[in-house]
């Protein structure tokens, strides 16, 4: 196959420092696929300088627009797009998000092949490549440095000002947290990664009956999943097939970990007709113990009612006022504290760009060259170069049409 890969310029504001393959793994890709050929275009917002590519053997050029595919993270602008090409990038338009419905009709009007990073998935619908891991460690990291700045315990740097994810847990080691409760939803990707950071602090892991019923003289954490947190509304017993299936059939049970946790880490996935976690009138009961909430799921006005917006990695807190269900300064003190940033990855971007580049060179690039064997390109494909949907996505029709 001699097609010509590029790895594009981010132009979405805020700029993101990402990008999908490294200096290194580009010359590991060249090594792999000799017969292809890898252009870079010119950026002054990547992590990794152009000269690093350029040292790596590869071309920076200011004009890509003779490749054959074209691969970013973040959306590409409508104006930005060229037509008849293949792009690859997270478009933010199966859940028929509204402020992308332009994209997706200008790139069927541009006749352009989409294959979106988020649509990448097994036969069995597990998704292949993300940011999980990293959105989960700067999660729990800005959950930590929030705790510590409103209680007046510690000041620790800001992750986008430390180089990666070895300066971030030396910056942790400067960290002493009294005996707080911490309930951890979430045992994905981004579970996973927060609990990466607790682990580092070396908070203790307690089990579910120790966590609602014993007292403890040091910080403690649970982690939880989906099946822990809801009950079934007969009474009968769970399962989480069951609970996937039919998540009408369950109601929340969250409220006896908020109860007694004094931080929430929210890192779960929250599906469509899930029962809310924390609505406005539990955040209202005198009963609730939460007072800092790191929401790194961020679903604005879903299960946790706090997070009444996406907050930026400039400005990473705010104060949620219970009795008005209002923002108001996080430093307020009846206020729990929100950390509820939407893009966290792009606090680690190096860290972030290899282990998502490193999936993507193993497990989506081959699919180029065997003829897309396991047909992972073919499920991931939303639109194709007739400016059509594909059947997979053929529910976006009317959104498509702006009906």
């Amino acid at each position: 196959m001699n097609k010509t890969f590029a790895l594009i310029t981010e132009r979405k504001n805020p700029p993101d420092r990402r990008v999908v393959f490294t200096p290194s793994l580009c010359k590991e890709f060249k090594k792999r696929y000799p017969e292809a050929k890898l252009i870079i275009e010119k950026s002054d917002v990547r992590v990794f300088p152009d000269q690093e590519y350029i040292d790596a053997g590869f071309e920076v050029l200011d004009d890509v627009s003779h490749a054959d595919v074209m691969i970013g993270v973040k959306e590409v602008p409508v104006e930005a797009l060229i037509p008849n090409k293949t792009y690859l990038f997270f478009s933010h338009t199966i859940k028929e998000q509204p402020y992308n419905q332009k994209l997706l009709q200008t790139i069927l009007n541009n006749k352009i092949e989409l294959i979106d990073h988020e649509t990448l998935v097994k036969s069995n619908n597990v998704r292949l490549v993300g940011f999980g891991r990293y959105a989960g460690l700067v999660g729990a990291y800005n959950g930590i440095r929030m705790f510590g700045i409103k209680e007046k315990l510690f000041e620790i740097e800001k992750v986008e000002n430390l180089r990666d994810l070895e300066e971030v847990k030396e910056e942790l080691n400067k960290v002493k947290l009294p005996a707080i409760k911490i309930v951890l939803t979430g045992v994905g990707k981004v579970g996973k990664g927060a609990k990466e950071i607790l682990e580092h602090l070396k908070i203790k892991h307690v089990t579910i009956p120790e966590f609602l019923n014993k007292s403890f003289n040091e910080p403690v954490y649970c982690n939880i999943e989906a099946i822990d947190y809801v009950k079934r509304k007969d009474g009968g017993k769970k399962e989480v097939n069951d609970f996937y299936t039919y998540p009408e059939k369950y109601e929340n049970d969250f409220l006896r970990f908020a109860k007694v946790a004094d931080m929430f880490i929210a890192g779960h996935f929250y599906g469509e007709g899930s029962p809310k976690l924390l609505s406005r009138d539990d955040l209202e009961s005198s009963d609730i113990a939460i007072r800092y909430i790191a929401d790194i799921s961020c679903d604005i006005n879903g299960p946790i009612a706090s997070t009444v917006r996406a907050s930026t990695i400039a400005n990473p807190f705010y104060g949620y006022l219970v009795s008005e269900h209002k923002e108001v300064n996080f430093d307020h003190p009846n206020a729990i504290a929100v950390m509820a940033v939407d893009n966290l990855p792009c606090e680690l971007p190096r860290d972030a760009s290899e282990g998502f580049g490193e999936k993507f060179l193993d497990l989506i690039i081959p699919s180029f060259f065997n003829n897309d064997k396991k047909e992972v390109l073919k499920r991931a494909r939303i639109t194709n170069k007739q400016g059509e949907l594909t059947e997979r996505y053929s529910y976006l029709s009317n959104y498509a049409k702006g009906i």
